[in-house]
């Protein structure tokens, strides 16, 4: 058989019709549209921050002030807000990693259909909360009910670092520990969507051929769908972690009134980059002084990066193996 060029075996290529054309310009456009917008949000944050950094009378990484009401003598550092951001992401992430993934795995391996539907939406649901009612209820409702529990874990294991206190009392239910708690519940409902979509996608042949070679429930899990789902669940986790970071009026409503960091404590209070930018919103003024805050906002916004990007190493190295 020969193509109309008389090469035998060759095939002639299919005409591009219009709606393909318009349809693959429309998801490129769509696609360099947000390259374009993060890469204008980076270089306007650059910009805002750069003159303030300059004028900056302490060191920037390492000072535990932030003092921006003069603008001729700014004197702002990141250390405390660092800590405060890390530790509370940190201990939300602890807590809502473990219980995602065996709520993802008891929706898809263990609850029959009627109970798995509804169950998932009530979880859903978390997601639709508003974080001032979160904030609300982490200072009113939880930080109470957790201060004999931190007390208990400040007598126990004062001697670590992460639960000593130094010469502040414990801040009542502001605390970062609390925050922890808090913004877990926040990332339970994004963690565990991701992951549950990502645990029925399972090959069915796979969950077949493991039952048929006599293994049990937990076997099945363990050497089909954990493996097969890995890389989605730490991406759907790293995601939580994101909203962790950026995560504003829960946070400002429990921390904002209780001792400042002292250390790596999870019995401080102190602020976050974002809750303390959202506090001094009122405050935007002075062109310098404004700069100091988006500088802090910058070094979320690289830190945000740092976290997908070592977030898509991981996934992308689980999914080789």
């Amino acid at each position: 058989m020969t193509s109309d060029s008389g090469q035998p075996g060759a095939r002639t290529a299919a005409p591009r019709r219009p709606g393909d054309t318009i349809f693959r310009t429309l998801t490129t456009g769509a696609g360099l549209a947000i390259v374009i917008a993060i890469a204008l949000i980076g270089i306007f944050l650059l910009i805002k921050a750069v003159p303030s950094l300059l004028a900056d009378k302490a060191n920037f990484l390492f000072s535990a002030d932030f003092i921006t009401t003069d603008a001729n003598n700014l004197m702002f550092g990141i250390r405390d807000l660092l800590i405060v951001t890390v530790l509370s992401s940190l201990v939300a992430l602890v807590i809502a990693m473990p219980v995602s993934l065996g709520i993802a795995l008891f929706l898809t391996q263990y609850a029959p259909a009627r109970l798995s539907r509804p169950f998932a939406y009530l979880v859903d649901l978390l997601a639709a909360v508003p974080s001032i009612v979160y904030g609300l209820w982490g200072i009113l409702v939880l930080g109470p009910a957790l201060e004999p529990f931190e007390t208990w874990l400040n007598h126990v294991f004062g001697w670590f670092p992460l639960f000593a206190t130094g010469n502040i009392p414990l801040a009542g239910a502001g605390t970062i520990f609390t925050v922890g708690v808090v913004l877990a519940v926040m990332l339970l409902p994004i963690i565990t969507s991701v992951t549950r979509e990502v645990f029925r996608q399972t090959p069915v042949m796979q969950i077949e051929g493991a039952l048929a070679l006599g293994a049990t429930k937990w076997e099945v899990i363990r050497t089909t769908v954990l493996p097969f789902g890995r890389s989605g669940y730490i991406a759907a986790s790293m995601l939580g972690l994101g909203r962790a970071l950026g995560e504003t009026v829960a946070v400002l409503l429990i921390l904002h009134a209780s001792p400042k960091s002292s250390g790596f404590s999870l019995f401080d209070g102190g602020y976050t980059f974002a809750s303390k930018i959202a506090s001094a919103a009122s405050e935007f003024n002075q062109a310098l002084s404004t700069g100091a805050y988006i500088a802090a906002g910058l070094v979320l916004f690289i830190l945000t990066f740092v976290v997908n990007a070592v977030a898509r190493s991981i996934a992308r190295g689980k999914a080789a193996a």
